[in-house]
């Protein structure tokens, strides 16, 4: 299916199903028109849907999606003060009390929540348009869990900017100033691993995203990504296990459609990650170069799998 005939087919479903949603969505009470919502959900279904996808595939998609959240969401992204006032009722108060299970200091907490909420309305602009979180909630899920998953992540952001802040006299002690000259650079590996493994980071989840990162880069443990995200540890620990078999299996995949053999693909996956031309961080969707060592640990444990 081509691009124009996949959106065609998001379309031809949304029309189908317009009026039932809008009605169920409430979006009469926060100003949403039948229009502005129709092109929402054309966005909405334009990402998920793919070249195979079918229109019975985007029809249960749409019918999956928590609309009635999606709606006040992108209210509140619009600026529609009736919105965001219902979203403050509805989750002030468990935006902070998500906020003191992660930050646990009542001060830091609510600079925490303030922060996400100043990120949530849109104070910032962009081309003269406002730029609000809220609008890239899509429905899938619910706006609960993606909150504490964009609070997790900027608590998440700020520890790795602290630990950048590094004074003079820290990395005198530690001897960064000695620290002999990088060796020269490794030949580049077959692109075609850098690619795959880059497309299969970046296409996980949000939720994902921060627990590898938080994991595998910044070395938090189980019980610490589990306090962050409100979930028991052996929750965390399942959920790697099951990202390291699926993550193997993306990559694999990708490097068979690129050309490889499976047998190539396997051994192409013994690669050492340094010797990679990727930025393990940005595939995740974070912020600042991980160190080598943690780089390695994401690699080493997709490349053996769950222990």
């Amino acid at each position: 299916m081509s691009s124009t005939k996949q959106n065609s087919a998001v379309q031809s479903v949304v029309n189908e199903l317009l009026a039932d949603l809008h009605a169920k969505s409430g979006c009469e009470k926060i100003g949403l028109t039948r229009e502005s919502f129709s092109v929402i959900l054309c966005e909405v279904g334009s990402k998920h849907a793919t070249a195979t996808t079918s229109e019975t595939e985007i029809r249960t998609f749409f019918l999956s999606l928590r609309i009635d959240e999606l709606a006040l969401a992108r209210a509140c992204a619009a600026g529609v003060n009736s919105a965001w006032e219902i979203f403050l009722t509805r989750f002030r108060e468990k935006l902070y009390l998500s906020a003191l299970r992660i930050a646990r200091v009542d001060s830091a907490a609510r600079e925490l929540a303030d922060t996400l909420y100043a990120d949530l309305y849109g104070t910032n602009t962009r081309d003269g348009q406002r730029v609000s979180k809220l609008a890239s909630y899509t429905g899938r899920g619910s706006l609960e869990g993606w909150l504490r998953t964009v609070l997790a992540q900027e608590y998440v952001n700020r520890y790795r900017r602290t630990k950048r802040l590094v004074s003079l006299d820290e990395e005198s002690e530690e001897g960064v100033q000695f620290q002999a000259p990088e060796p020269d650079p490794i030949p580049p590996a077959d692109q075609r691993l850098v690619q795959a493994t880059d497309e299969a980071l970046a296409s996980l989840p949000a939720e994902d995203r921060v627990v590898l990162g938080a994991y595998y880069l910044d070395g938090r443990t189980l019980a610490e990504i589990a306090r962050i995200l409100g979930v028991h540890e052996s929750t965390i620990s399942r959920k790697l296990d099951k990202l390291a078999k699926a993550l193997r299996k993306q990559i694999v995949a990708a490097l068979v459609r690129r050309g490889m053999s499976r047998r190539q693909a396997e051994e192409a996956l013994e690669v050492d990650v340094r010797d990679l031309q990727l930025d393990i961080r940005r595939s995740l969707a974070q912020e600042s170069s991980p160190p080598a060592f943690s780089e390695k640990r994401v690699e080493a444990r997709v490349r053996e799998g769950p222990g």
